[in-house]
C-alpha cells in the first residue's frame, strides 16, 4: 500500500495555444481587453470564438466565474450580429445562459453561435460553449440593429 504522498500527480494537458491552433486574437481596448483576450476564427463558414479560462477568471470554487462565461456568451453572439446585420451599430436587448458544466482554469472555451431569426430591426442568436467536445453552456438572446448616428 502507498502512502498519499507516494502516489506520482497526474499531469495536465497541456494548455492550447490558441494561435498553432488557427486563432487569431480578437482585439478590443476597452472591457474585453480587460477580461480576455478574445480569439476568433472562421471554420466552415461559420465564425468561432474562444478564450483560455486564467486566474484571474477564478471564482471562489475554483473554476471559471460564471460571469466570464455570459460576457464571452454575449461577445461571441453580438459580433455574429454584427456580421450579419452588416456591421451596424447594435445593441445586446436579451441574453440568456444556461450553465451545463464547470470550467476549469487553463480551459480552452469555444462558442459557436447561428442566426435564428433576422426581423428589421431585432437578430435572434443561438450558441453552444463548449470545452473540447464537453458542452459547458448555452446561450441564446436578441439584439436589436441601432441607427447610424
Amino acid at each position: 500500500m502507498h502512502a498519499a504522498h507516494d502516489i506520482e500527480p497526474t499531469t495536465q494537458p497541456k494548455p492550447l495555444d490558441p494561435a498553432a491552433e488557427g486563432w487569431e486574437p480578437y482585439v478590443d481596448d476597452g472591457f474585453i481587453g480587460l477580461v480576455g483576450p478574445f480569439w476568433q476564427r472562421r471554420r466552415d463558414e461559420i465564425l468561432e470564438f474562444g478564450f483560455v479560462s486564467q486566474p484571474k477568471h477564478e471564482n471562489r470554487r475554483g473554476v471559471t466565474q460564471g460571469g466570464m462565461l455570459m460576457t464571452f456568451a454575449d461577445r461571441a453572439m453580438g459580433m455574429t450580429a454584427w456580421f450579419q446585420n452588416g456591421c451596424e451599430p447594435q445593441a445586446t436587448v436579451q441574453l440568456s445562459y444556461q450553465f451545463i458544466g464547470a470550467v476549469q482554469i487553463g480551459d480552452f472555451v469555444m462558442a459557436r453561435a447561428k442566426v435564428q431569426h433576422i426581423s428589421r430591426s431585432l437578430i435572434f442568436i443561438e450558441a453552444t460553449l463548449c470545452v473540447g467536445e464537453r458542452i459547458i453552456g448555452s446561450a441564446q438572446g436578441v439584439w436589436k440593429v441601432l441607427k447610424r448616428r
